[in-house]
């Protein structure tokens, strides 16, 4: 036997804070090694954060992180271990993203990435150069303080693996594992039987089994260990890093690390056999047959052995049941982890959240009661960083700290009504209720005054008051009256953030949380410089069907009864006046469902779908139920209002990303934001297609009558050729 114990880990890095990555680090090898393990992997580009962005850009960056490579070479930490360092190396005028395993105070080899990933939230080959070069390694020549402090002047570069005495191991970094052609796959050929993939994979709803399939597909057919390690976290954007580091095993599933947790470190250990892995490969012909004309991969020889042999002193792990959250707990642990990274970093003292009582900002709200119990669950487990973290927030004394999240809650979380003369009482009274079961300081104010006097100035400036169109005014002074209560409600929201602290003698400042779905911001069915104007947004990426689900599950599983009352009322967004024969319904304004916009959502975005394709497509989709030009109107009055609202998207505030439909302008969904929002080429195609559509029904129609009467004329012994019905037909 070849008994060989690894480790990999969570790490909760933050972009461009070299002192808090290399502490994570090296709290995850003294874990590892307090294990037993051999092997260490981190995550991908570790000791920068992978979120520095520009700042590769910047020499700084490169230097700062071979300056840590070197603290941790020049210490004890590599001793009797190999451990994967992700960090970025310049290689003449080239910036790589590199992998750089060390053993023994030495670095072993630096493994370039080959693959970069560069779509969706991803732009490596913005800051990075892909390694070509498969068929040899280089001589690089290391930078003279580092040379000078390992007496080390050069070190193998390039793809290839490291062979020891005793067993073959091999990095696979991130976006290669996913590419058409993986590199284990030539690698498990070649002998490797150690696969370390560092990544740095964001969240995205029911995205994880995509990728743990992809680990488990690794070694299902040809073998191997597969060590996965993640970010875990907020490094600094909107994109939360969602862990889920682990170790596969010929196909199974040996050890699994959590998907979401506040912790800053967390290691997960595995040990094997293996001589398993060289079992299975035996067992398969096809294996053996393409290894021996297999394309020859460079290595690095270290006379060095990592397994020990037979003992009952070490157990090897058995395969698990992999653990999966359903969306719903995805949507309350996952913003509601990178919630609580945001807050201890930014420096603030807690939350404020304008609190509608509508399902949108009740989400939110709910978001972060649940953040607070995850808190205080963690205190309660005994870690010690986020009980920290949670004295300083909420500023304990006297050796106190958080064990009641509703207690927490009201030190930190401010909710605000801000009612009008269009607010509902059943609004009202839902916001009270659900901020008396999270815990949080609630107001509830009256913004009327204000618009009055925005109104009255209005008057005397231009002699003319504008009206509600239930009272007789015109779509324009309608919109008017709307965006003047909602952006009062921004401005409000801002003054209280900054001033509530002062008023309860607290210091620092709070945060704003904006409460707008992803499908409101691709419609644009929100005020610019609104509610949904604020500092951060837990829900922007997050669909309404989705929220309405999570909002059904939290009523339950957190605790939030009321919740539920929330769900199940019509979403309205409250700025219009009530009357016997008139109610401001959400759907009604927009002129199309939200599970409509879902749909459009997916189309124009996953399925890269403009307006011709999108319509043809829901011929194909909606054609049971509506008729061509039915569906035409549906496509040409989602784009006119998608076109003319796309300029919001340049001031939408940073959203959680969750949704592969996010039209967020900054990085994912980049598109102009000024159209021609009638869409004229496009539109004449779509009519082209309808009247080409309803010219084929005519004719259809035709046909079948002429076919009745030829069967009535024959005795009904009519006939109708193979292959003559028209292929439209189904339309």
């Amino acid at each position: 036997m070849r008994l060989l114990k690894v480790a990999t880990c969570n790490l909760n890095q933050w972009a461009m804070d070299f002192d808090c990555n290399l502490k994570n680090i090296k709290e995850s090898i003294s874990r590892a090694k307090e294990a037993g393990a051999v092997i260490r992997l981190g995550p991908e580009l570790e000791i920068t954060g992978y979120g520095c962005e520009d700042h590769f850009l910047e020499l700084d960056t490169v230097t700062h992180a071979w300056e840590c490579l070197q603290e941790l070479l020049l210490g004890d930490w590599t001793d009797g271990i190999l451990c994967s360092f992700g960090m970025p190396v310049l290689k003449g005028s080239e910036r790589y993203n590199c992998q750089v395993l060390c053993l023994n105070r030495k670095i072993v080899m630096i493994r370039p990435k080959m693959w970069l990933a560069n779509d969706g939230n991803y732009r490596e080959l913005r800051w990075f150069t892909a390694w070509k070069q498969k068929d040899h390694l280089d001589d690089f020549l290391l930078p003279n303080e580092i040379s000078e402090a390992l007496s080390q002047k050069t070190v193998p570069f390039g793809y290839g693996y490291i062979q020891f005495l005793d067993t073959a191991v091999a990095a696979e970094v991130c976006e290669e594992l996913f590419s058409p052609m993986p590199p284990h796959a030539e690698l498990a050929l070649n002998g490797v039987e150690v696969f370390m993939n560092a990544s740095g994979s964001h969240h995205q709803l029911r995205k994880l089994d995509i990728r743990l399939r992809a680990f488990i597909g690794a070694t299902h057919t040809r073998g191997g260990v597969y060590m996965y390690s993640n970010q875990q976290g907020c490094d600094g954007s909107r994109l939360y890093y969602d862990g889920c580091s682990c170790i596969i095993v010929n196909g199974d599933m040996v050890a699994q690390g959590s998907q979401f947790s506040l912790k800053d470190v967390e290691l997960v250990v595995a040990q094997m056999d293996l001589d398993a892995v060289a079992s299975l490969r035996g067992s398969i012909s096809s294996f053996q047959e393409q290894a021996s004309c297999k394309p020859r991969v460079s290595s690095v020889a270290v006379p060095y052995k990592l397994c020990q042999s037979f003992n009952l002193q070490m157990s090897l792990s058995s395969p698990l049941k992999i653990q999966y959250h359903s969306p719903e707990e995805e949507i309350a642990f996952g913003p509601g982890c990178w919630l609580w990274d945001y807050l201890r970093r930014s420096g603030a003292s807690g939350f404020l959240l304008p609190l509608s009582g509508g399902a949108d900002s009740s989400s939110v709200a709910a978001i972060v009661g649940c953040m607070c119990q995850l808190v205080v669950k963690e205190i309660a487990n005994g870690d010690e960083q986020v009980k920290a973290d949670a004295i300083r927030i909420g500023h304990y004394t006297d050796g106190q700290f958080p064990i009641d999240s509703k207690e927490f809650a009201k030190r930190i979380f401010y909710t605000v009504f801000m009612g009008s003369e269009n607010s509902s009482d059943a609004t009202r009274t839902r916001a009270k209720v659900l901020a008396d079961e999270i815990g949080s300081w609630h107001l509830d104010v009256s913004i009327d005054g204000v618009v009055s006097a925005l109104l009255s100035l209005f008057q005397t400036l231009t002699g003319k008051r504008p009206r509600y169109k239930v009272d007789g005014g015109s779509n324009i002074e309608n919109l008017g009256l709307q965006n003047i209560q909602a952006r009062i409600r921004m401005v409000l929201a801002f003054m209280l953030a900054s001033l509530l602290p002062w008023v309860h003698n607290k210091p620092g400042f709070y945060l704003v949380l904006g409460s707008s779905n992803v499908d409101e911001g691709l419609r644009g069915y929100l005020t610019k410089y609104d509610c949904s104007a604020a500092d951060i947004n837990p829900i922007g990426s997050i669909s309404k069907q989705d929220l309405r689900m999570f909002l059904k599950w939290a009523a339950f599983h957190l605790g939030f009864p009321s919740l539920a009352e929330v769900e199940s009322a019509p979403p309205t967004a409250e700025l219009e006046p009530i009357r016997s024969n008139y109610s401001q319904l959400d759907e009604v304004d927009m002129g199309m469902t939200y599970e409509e916009l879902s749909v459009y959502g997916r189309m124009r975005k996953i399925f890269r779908c403009g307006p011709v394709s999108m319509f043809k497509n829901l011929c194909y989709g909606w054609g049971a139920k509506l008729t061509p030009m039915e569906v035409a109107d549906k496509v040409k009055h989602f784009f006119k209002y998608y076109s003319i609202n796309r300029h919001k998207m340049t001031v939408l505030t940073p959203s959680y990303h969750a949704e592969s439909y996010s039209p967020e302008d900054n990085r994912f969904d980049l598109r102009q934001f000024l159209y021609n929002a009638r869409w004229p080429y496009q539109f004449r195609k779509i009519d082209e297609f309808v009247d080409n559509l309803n010219g084929d029904k005519v004719a259809i129609t035709k046909s079948t009558d002429q076919k009745k009467a030829d069967v009535t004329s024959e005795g009904g012994m009519g006939v109708v050729a193979a292959g003559s019905g028209n292929p439209r037909a189904g339309f």
